[in-house]
């Protein structure tokens, strides 16, 4: 038996008003508690000097290191990569200065090569007693 002849069903329908205030509430809320840290940096300004060149060149090693880890002492090419073997041609290529002064090892290594072959080569150079490095950069123009 039907009772409710003529009546129509009424679709069910979902309020989102009392969703969107309780979200909004909650939001502002969490936007209230919540603190914001200023993660720390360091910034620093490196120095800048303008010197003249020194007419007394000191005796100097020039170490090439290359993307691939190759290296190279003076432009002679080493077969092997380890740090013994770069001792022995730092060692030998300190006897062939003729100066009384420690040489400068100068190490040029390419932009890409890995952080593991130059300190290889900053190694060899400790091994091989010689205490003076320096980092050969490229300068940019301004």
């Amino acid at each position: 038996m039907n009772f409710q002849r003529g009546r129509t069903h009424e679709e069910p329908e979902i309020n989102l008003i009392p969703m969107i205030d309780v979200l909004l509430v909650i939001l502002i809320f969490l936007m209230i508690t919540t603190t914001y840290s200023k993660y720390a940096g360091l910034e620093i300004n490196l120095p800048t000097a303008e010197t003249q060149q020194s007419q007394d060149q000191p005796n100097e090693i020039n170490v090439v290191v290359s993307d691939q880890g190759d290296v190279m002492v003076n432009h002679a090419a080493l077969g092997s990569r380890d740090v013994a073997t770069i001792s022995l041609a730092l060692r030998r290529a300190q006897g062939n200065g003729n100066s009384t002064k420690e040489p400068v090892v100068i190490i040029s290594a390419d932009a890409k090569a890995s952080h593991q072959s130059v300190i290889d080569v900053m190694q060899a150079a400790q091994q091989a007693g010689l205490s003076h490095i320096s980092f050969a950069t490229q300068s940019t123009n301004r």
